[in-house]
């Protein structure tokens, strides 16, 4: 039987605080842990996309950000998005764009949420135990999404942290 994962708990500036198991800090949204994203676009400036296995707790079967998961014990954010891109997509060789940090809380869980992101267009070698499909959206496309239960809420708030974002820094 596999070991349970551990998680890093933090306080809202993402201090490392004490470690304790996913299953007590899921499901209990005071207690706050890392997470990284990676936001991977294209040459068109399309987002990749990632349809989760039907078998995750968190949001099974709906579209979410291109590269999601969590710190590791001990490790920094720019290592932990590398790591996350390789065992997610298949991507190695990139180094993420350091893009901003937020806190993303829901009634199941709170997350300290470190964005990067990168522009790929090579070949994706997605994990089938997690994820069931990618594919590349238009913003539009996305707009399109919103609020139809189709994108996970986590996605929702991050697209539009990420729209803000480029609001308030137009040559990004």
């Amino acid at each position: 039987m596999d070991a349970e994962e551990l998680l890093e708990i933090v306080n809202e500036q993402g201090e490392i605080l004490k470690v304790a198991a996913r299953s007590a800090i899921h499901g209990n949204p005071s207690l706050i842990h890392r997470v990284v994203h990676v936001l991977v676009f294209n040459k068109k400036g399309e987002l990749l996309l990632q349809k989760r296995s039907m078998n995750k707790d968190v949001a099974p079967g709906r579209w979410d950000t291109s590269v999601g998961g969590h710190v590791g014990i001990g490790e920094d954010l720019s290592t932990s998005s590398k790591r996350e891109m390789h065992e997610e997509l298949g991507i190695s060789g990139h180094e993420p764009e350091y893009l901003y940090s937020y806190l993303h809380s829901n009634p199941f869980e709170t997350e300290h949420v470190t964005t990067y992101r990168c522009t790929h267009e090579g070949e994706l070698f997605f994990n089938r135990e997690e994820i069931d499909e990618v594919k590349f959206w238009s913003f539009a496309e996305i707009h399109q999404e919103i609020g139809k239960k189709t994108l996970s809420d986590n996605f929702e708030n991050e697209f539009l942290t990420y729209l803000n974002y480029i609001a308030a820094n137009p040559s990004q």
